[in-house]
């Protein structure tokens, strides 16, 4: 199953050049890295960064991760949340949106 993290370009910029992320400031307020399956990621874009620009959408492989939870969230739907770091080898590609 495919995971997404979307980056602001500043927390891109932080995590390619220290090979690892250890959350943006919504993820280190609620102490884990927010995810999104591919049929989450729209409304996630569309909920929490519209109008932005600037931002980095990743596929991360974390799906058989243990630091990985499932959690109710927006709706009542479950929603994956990394309780780790993302490091550069979680990385499966990225565009920018």
């Amino acid at each position: 199953m495919a995971l997404f993290k979307i980056f602001r370009a500043r927390e891109w910029a932080d995590f390619e050049a220290a090979g690892r992320f250890a959350g943006s400031a919504d993820d280190l307020r609620d102490g884990f890295i927010h995810l999104s399956t591919g049929e989450q990621l729209d409304g996630t874009l569309g909920r929490h960064f519209a109008g932005e620009t600037g931002l980095v959408v990743a596929e991360v492989g974390v799906a058989d991760d243990s630091a990985l939870k499932w959690e109710v969230s927006r709706g009542g739907a479950l929603f994956p949340h990394l309780y780790r770091a993302l490091e550069q080898a979680d990385l499966l590609g990225h565009e920018r949106r």
